[in-house]
């Protein structure tokens, strides 16, 4: 049995919400699935994501395969990363707090970009509300009248 990771729609018309789940290939996209794993909101800004890692982490070890999206929100999350760093464990590059260690460093980092990335988003929303009006100066006709009369008067 192929099992994937991926998203499964809810929401009403032209307001995506969606489950990340874990089901059979075959299955219908909102059909049924074998177990829960996150959601996914793309309509907030930045899009929110919440994730059990362990419950992916779990699957992808036992030969889930994820779709390109999910694939990007995994990584997003750092479940790819972490399943990297467990896989050199495994092999014996570096024991387990190692590997800890690196993760929860880029964890960390990660995190730090994130709420930069959307302070200056939150800014420049700030500063792109602000409403200048635009004034143009409009010439009347009547001075252009009366310079025209008053060159016209001489000559005559």
């Amino acid at each position: 049995m192929a099992v994937k990771i991926r998203l499964q729609r809810h929401g009403s018309k032209k307001r995506p919400f969606y489950f990340i789940v874990v089901a059979d290939a075959r299955a219908p996209r909102d059909g049924k699935f074998i177990q829960k794993v996150g959601t996914y909101n793309p309509l907030t800004v930045p899009a929110t994501i919440q994730l059990d890692r362990q419950k992916a982490l779990e699957w992808l070890n036992k030969g889930a395969q994820p779709t390109d999206t999910v694939r990007r929100i995994l990584s997003f999350k750092g479940v790819l990363y972490l399943k990297h760093l467990l896989r050199g464990v495994k092999l014996g590059l570096f024991d387990e707090a190692a590997a800890m260690t690196k993760f929860q460093t880029w964890h960390s980092e990660h995190e730090t970009n994130i709420t930069r990335r959307s302070d200056e988003h939150r800014s420049n929303q700030r500063a792109k509300k602000v409403y200048v009006p635009i004034v143009k100066k409009v010439e009347t006709k009547q001075e252009e009248v009366s310079e025209g009369t008053a060159e016209a008067a001489p000559e005559a």
